[in-house]
């Protein structure tokens, strides 16, 4: 058999391998589904708080996400947050703090820990994969609130707009933390993606954008006074 055979040989069967993996892997995927919907589905209505994995408790930032998760936690929300350090430790301290649900949706990163601190045993949640826990997030979120963050915050922001923009998920408070944070990319979609018609000005109604931790709560306090608490899809 001369090389060239042998070469084709070998990528097939390797091939041929991927596609055997592939397929076994969609029982880990499965299970993973099947685990969170279980878990979450037992917890009731809760907010999830998102935001950067590097902010240190001294940022003020951190700080003001400890005090909103304390405020929803004291009002009947519960807590879910991506689990590691940062801004997700400090929605998961509030959250211990007024005696509610803290829940953790973990994933295994180089650069963050497992888990932090605050996570109800019962409630820390692990995931292999980045697309099973956003459904997580955004099915069993009755609100998100975005502190500054990164590329995977914004991430999570932009697929909350385009799921609600596209009519695949109910509408629920997408409330952004820190006005001057945020309000490069707010001038950018409006003078650029507006004006270029790329998205529609009332796109932009979805965000509202605070400062205050007792503006998150009345924001999602009013919004429930005329829809129901549920499972967003």
């Amino acid at each position: 058999m001369n090389k060239e055979r042998l070469d084709r040989v070998f990528k097939q069967k390797t091939w041929n391998e991927i596609k055997t993996k592939d397929s076994w892997q969609l029982f880990k995927i499965m299970s993973e589904f099947v685990n969170g919907f279980e878990k979450m589905s037992r917890i009731g209505p809760c907010v999830t708080i998102f935001g950067s994995a590097r902010t240190s408790p001294e940022n003020s930032y951190y700080q003001l996400a400890t005090e909103i998760g304390k405020q929803l936690s004291e009002n009947g929300y519960g807590v879910i947050t991506g689990g590691g350090p940062g801004i997700m430790e400090a929605g998961n301290k509030g959250a211990k703090m007024g005696g509610a649900p803290s829940v953790g949706l973990v994933i295994d990163l180089p650069f963050e820990a497992t888990s932090n601190n605050f996570i109800d045993d019962d409630k820390n949640i692990s995931f292999d994969y980045f697309f099973v826990r956003k459904v997580m997030f955004l099915k069993y979120a009755q609100a998100f609130v975005v502190m500054p963050g990164g590329m995977g915050t914004l991430d999570e922001l932009f697929e909350a707009l385009t799921l609600i923009q596209t009519k695949k998920m109910d509408t629920f408070p997408i409330i952004l933390v820190g006005g001057h944070f945020w309000k490069g990319i707010m001038s950018w979609m409006k003078d650029t993606l507006v004006k270029e018609g790329m998205i529609s000005e009332k796109d932009l109604h979805l965000i509202s954008i605070v400062d205050e931790p007792q503006e998150v709560l009345k924001i999602i306090d009013n919004f429930y006074d005329n829809f129901m608490l549920k499972p967003n899809f």
